[in-house]
């Protein structure tokens, strides 16, 4: 059977709880592979990665941070740098610092999104353990583009938030404990893969975006796609980007409901709804620094209503600081005592 005619291309998420579960995943799969894995796991963007050297002594396959434009090589794994996002492109890689995807850089739905566009049915998505929901509109549209979707089974994973929500949204064809994916792998890798399919129009767009191509953010804030016909852009949100301010369209995709501005930042309700409890809390710690100021510079014009014998004036800004000492007051409690709204997956 010829490399085009299988299911070769492996693309993996992983996030809290991912380095020892890729660990275990890499030490099962054959030295002899006949398949490329990409991996996309969350880390902090300021650090220098040493999961790649991790992974190399997991298992017998060669792990590297890719360059931009390399080569795509079977039997090897390309784990995506800090602060990159890695995106598949026929027999190439790319390695871009491009929009944020769920507040996060690198982000696995881009790279199941490029990988999908790239090699259609040839595609084996892979969820691992971690927080929120980061792959499931990646997975969805490897499904939809003809590829398998393959998902750890929640209750064996160490976070099982975006296993779990991949299940509820995707139709996956597998969900199996971590020990068993190796072997899954492996069996996936030497079957045909499956009937090619057309590449929906959306994810074809939102892959483009991905690669800093400016003409598809144009075509999908416009509404007119580039070959004419109707886009993807989606109905106003009401609701603006927490990391730039601009308007939030809302996106349908299946089951899923996402959302992205005009630059191309991306976000899932929960993704969406935890930035605005950060953004919440911010807006009450600077209120909180408010008030203080407030309170010293309060204190002061009382002081020189006194000296001037202004008592009437002293009086005013007497009750300007207790009035402001008392939202000092309600915003401790606020910050200290109670949990800033946020949202988790059920």
């Amino acid at each position: 059977m010829h490399d085009a005619d299988r299911r070769n291309i492996v693309v993996i998420a992983a996030s809290a709880g991912g380095v020892t579960a890729l660990q275990t995943l890499c030490k099962g799969l054959p030295g002899d592979l006949k398949a490329t894995i990409f991996i996309v796991q969350h880390i902090s963007p300021a650090s220098r990665s040493m999961l790649p050297a991790i992974l190399d002594r997991a298992g017998p396959l060669p792990v590297i941070n890719p360059r931009e434009g390399e080569e795509i090589r079977s039997g090897y794994i390309y784990v995506a740098p800090p602060d990159r996002h890695l995106l598949v492109k026929p027999g190439h890689v790319l390695v871009r610092k491009g929009p944020k995807e769920n507040r996060i850089r690198p982000a696995a739905d881009l790279l199941f999104r490029s990988a999908a566009v790239s090699y259609g049915s040839r595609v084996v998505g892979v969820v691992l353990t971690g927080t929120l929901d980061d792959g499931t509109a990646g997975l969805l549209a490897v499904k939809r583009c003809g590829g398998v979707a393959v998902v750890q089974d929640p209750d064996d994973a160490a976070w099982p938030d975006m296993p779990r929500h991949a299940v509820q949204k995707v139709a996956v064809d597998f969900c199996l404990p971590l020990e068993a994916l190796s072997g899954l792998i492996v069996r996936l890798s030497r079957e045909p893969a499956g009937p090619r399919v057309a590449i929906p129009q959306d994810i074809e767009l939102e892959a483009h975006i991905a690669e800093q191509e400016m003409l598809a953010m144009i075509e999908e804030n416009s509404g007119n796609s580039i070959d004419g016909g109707n886009s993807f852009a989606g109905k106003p949100s009401m609701l603006t980007c927490p990391d730039c301010g601009g308007a939030l369209m809302e996106l349908e995709d299946g089951p899923l409901i996402r959302f992205r501005c005009h630059v191309g930042h991306a976000f899932s309700p929960a993704t969406l709804a935890a930035a605005q409890g950060e953004t919440f809390e911010q807006a009450l710690w600077m209120a909180l620094r408010t008030h203080n100021e407030r309170i010293k510079l309060f204190s002061r014009m009382k002081e020189s209503a006194d000296a001037e014998g202004k008592t009437r004036s002293a009086a005013k800004w007497s009750a300007a600081m207790t009035e402001a000492q008392g939202h000092i007051d309600l915003l401790r409690d606020i910050l200290m005592t109670s949990r800033i709204p946020s949202f988790a997956i059920l």
